[in-house]
């Protein structure tokens, strides 16, 4: 046929996304990147021991057994164009000189709450915030409870209105999917604006 290419076209690789989860110790980052990633995450969780006593602070959530002490890694495909790199961060304070690092080409984040210890994120909070990483935050709702309403959340965690307050389940696929569409949404929306 004249005017028809004859060489096929090779398919494009999707767009990748950076995107940070992140919180204080405890609040389910582990969790929820496990449950969203296709992939087996890797993990770099490490038992918790007699020489953390003193350090770490497990009140609230005494059945803690193992704690992360670099970063977990999942994959998410959202579409054919659209694949998200979901790094989560250690939420000991002893491991935060790693966020840094992390935090190294994020667009955006999700910062974990957990609202029995609502001040176990203000130092990730605070993190996105000075680097003007985006941020949405979900609250994990733990034995699948939801005490208190996302205003309430944002009042307490002194919040901007441009910051996204959502329930979530991190122990389930689809609440934690939902979760990272929205802050893709936001970022979205966000490029468009300009």
């Amino acid at each position: 046929m004249a005017g028809s290419d004859p060489t096929p076209q090779a398919p494009t690789a999707p767009d990748t996304v950076k995107i940070l989860i992140a919180g204080g110790f405890g609040v389910g980052k582990t969790t929820m990147v496990g449950s969203v990633s296709e992939i087996v995450p890797l993990r770099t969780e490490e038992p918790l021991t007699a020489a953390g006593l003193d350090v770490d602070d497990l009140a609230g959530i005494e059945e803690k057994r193992a704690t992360t002490v670099a970063l977990d890694f999942g994959r998410i495909t959202i579409s054919r164009s659209l694949v998200l790199y979901l790094f989560g961060t250690p939420g000991q304070q002893r491991f935060w000189f790693m966020w840094n690092d992390l935090a190294v080409g994020a667009l955006g984040a999700v910062v974990l709450v957990d609202v029995r210890r609502p001040e176990s994120s203000f130092a990730a909070i605070d993190f996105f915030e000075r680097r003007g990483i985006p941020f949405v935050v979900g609250v994990n709702g733990f034995f699948g409870e939801h005490p208190y309403p996302p205003e309430d959340i944002r009042e307490a965690l002194a919040l901007p209105e441009d910051v996204q307050v959502l329930l979530c389940d991190a122990r389930e696929r689809k609440s934690s999917r939902d979760v990272l569409i929205a802050l893709i949404d936001q970022l979205i929306a966000s490029a468009i604006r300009g």
